[in-house]
């Protein structure tokens, strides 16, 4: 199975560091489940309360590639705080069969 990791930290004030290991856990989850990690995608001092966030609008559009077939995420408030966008964008990632 291929997949894709998405991180991301909210705040000027956090470091890269911390998308440095929430890459290495998901990549250690992926290795672990037999996953193959095919692309990462990382937005930097973006919260999650908005869908404003380049990378997750890529990750989001390159899934109808059909090139990958799960997310991986540290922990699923790095993908969405609002319930509504969490909802929205997963029922469009399993509309292109991620």
């Amino acid at each position: 199975m291929n997949a894709v990791i998405y991180a991301r930290y909210s705040s000027s004030n956090q470091r890269e560091e911390s998308t440095e290991g929430q890459v290495r856990e998901c990549k250690a989850y992926a290795e672990k489940n037999g996953q193959t990690i095919v692309g990462i995608y990382i937005d930097r001092a973006r919260s999650a309360t908005t869908d404003n966030r380049p990378d997750f609008k890529k990750m989001i559009k390159d899934s109808s590639n059909k090139k990958f077939d799960a997310v991986i995420v540290w922990k699923l408030d790095r993908f969405a705080r609002n319930r509504y966008d969490s909802a929205h964008y997963k029922r469009l990632l399993r509309k292109n069969s991620v």
